[in-house]
């Protein structure tokens, strides 16, 4: 999955504007006038996992690709951020900055009530990006054209032996020597997928947490997965329904090999946001679904915001 050229993340946001403690790295790519189109990604990926996707859609669509705070080519920018990451698992912060960085993008908020707007982006999200588009409809006011929940976060319960495990011993983690350190993020990164990943695949997923060259890094993934064992969205679950009520076109697309989050937290999920939402199940796909069924996924994503746009 090399990188095309046109997803180069080009552009720069801080947020806040007055004391930047947060940088986020974003492109856009396709015609301006097209209707916007953002991908996000989760945890511990980056965007260029969305890349060929995004391209393949920038034909028709204006594309967001960005980085998330601490993740790829975006930083953490003080030792306060730093800290806030690490302990904020309920994703509030992220979806702070998002929302943030949408406004930047000139998609406006509205009131809680009005998660879905003809002229709002349609939204791809994936892993705990789910959780993060959830609150900034939820709490931050954002609306969507439709909101695409690709194997997310978004209902519990969470937690693995891999993030206790490093949330409890971050110091020994952070002095692991590299070459043993590389070995266990590929072998992370291998876990989540359910074909056998090509190499280039994983060596592009695991270069921003293994590269040495001042990005994320072995600190950053500690630090992730850190983040990852203290996650919670029961403060959001039981406002699930009013994504529904709005009227919001939600497709939920899960792995059937799901060894993260099972797919039955797709059934789940549904139930809770309920109106016009609903599931697809992927055969052959865990939760790289992106790399696993990349066409099937493909086919997914364009019929449903074809169909969202034809009812508009």
């Amino acid at each position: 999955m090399a990188s095309h050229p046109s997803t180069f993340l080009d552009q720069t946001f801080t947020y806040p504007s007055d004391d930047p403690q947060y940088l986020v790295k974003w492109t856009r790519l396709g015609p301006e006038k097209g209707h916007p189109l953002v991908f996000i990604h989760g945890t511990p990926w980056s965007s260029r996992l969305w890349a060929p996707f995004a391209l393949a859609l920038s034909h028709r669509y204006s594309v967001y690709l960005f980085d998330n705070p601490g993740y790829g080519q975006s930083e953490l920018l003080t030792p306060a951020a730093t800290t806030d990451f690490a302990s904020n698992g309920s994703l509030a912060k992220q979806a702070e900055v998002t929302a943030a960085l949408f406004t930047h993008w000139g998609f406006h908020s509205k009131s809680a009530d009005s998660a879905r707007s003809p002229r709002g982006p349609h939204v791809v999200a994936h892993d705990n990006a789910g959780l993060v588009a959830l609150r900034m409809a939820l709490q931050q006011g954002q609306s969507y054209k439709s909101l695409t929940l690709i194997d997310v976060v978004a209902v519990g319960p969470w937690g693995s032996p891999s993030f206790k495990l490093m949330a409890e011993n971050e110091d020994v983690f952070n002095q692991i020597p590299p070459l043993m350190f590389d070995g266990i993020v590929k072998g992370y990164i291998r876990d989540a997928a359910y074909t056998s990943l090509r190499k280039e695949d994983e060596e592009m997923l695991a270069e921003p947490w293994v590269s040495g060259d001042g990005r994320p890094g072995q600190e950053g993934f500690v630090r992730a997965l850190k983040q990852a064992s203290t996650r919670k969205s029961d403060d959001v679950e039981s406002q699930y329904y009013k994504i529904g009520q709005s009227g919001l076109p939600v497709r939920i697309i899960w792995g059937k090999e799901d060894q993260w989050l099972p797919c039955d937290r797709a059934d789940k999920l549904q139930k809770l946001i309920g109106g016009k939402s609903e599931v697809v199940l992927v055969d052959e796909a865990g939760h790289l679904i992106q790399l696993d069924q990349p066409a099937w996924l493909m086919a997914e994503i364009v019929m449903f915001v074809a169909e969202v746009d034809g009812n508009s």
